[in-house]
């Protein structure tokens, strides 16, 4: 298996690095990095690691600002992933932190750092079939706590 990490400029702490880290915590697969400048270029960069690297999983990670602004360039880079995905018959895992979603610096690199590494072990899960289905109505969440099951 081959898995692309596409990666952005902008964002204020190296998410790449923690998902290489951390997939090869897990497994010896082979993993490609692209990086460009902002969150709405990670579709193209993702579709490029599907078609020119034959990647077989993507993660798409990004950090928008926080402001309106940001959160709609955001939605679009998501609408797009969605498209690629679509596309290209293969998972993207969206991990985007948007800069408000900490009180502070030290926090918002601390939720990169968690959610990044979170979900580079969905994408592991992703690769084994059936793996995922354990957590099915967990209430799992990436980076802050997970909320439960609704049901007891």
């Amino acid at each position: 298996m081959k898995i692309g990490i596409a990666d952005t400029t902008f964002a204020r702490v190296n998410m790449g690095r923690f998902a290489i880290d951390e997939l090869k915590k897990h497994s010896s697969v082979t993993i490609e990095r692209y990086t460009v400048p902002g969150v709405k270029d990670l579709p193209v960069a993702c579709k490029k690691l599907f078609d020119e690297y034959q990647c077989d999983i993507c993660m798409a990670l990004g950090m928008p600002g926080g402001k309106e602004k940001d959160r709609m360039c955001a939605h679009e880079a998501s609408t797009g992933l969605i498209a690629c995905q679509l596309m290209t018959n293969r998972h993207i895992i969206e991990v985007f932190v948007h800069e408000d979603e900490a009180a502070d610096d030290a926090e918002l690199a601390w939720l990169a750092e968690q959610r990044t590494r979170e979900h580079a072990v969905n994408v592991i899960k992703l690769m084994r079939p059936g793996t995922l289905e354990r957590e099915a109505g967990t209430g799992q969440r990436q980076g802050f706590s997970d909320a439960g099951s609704a049901r007891q």
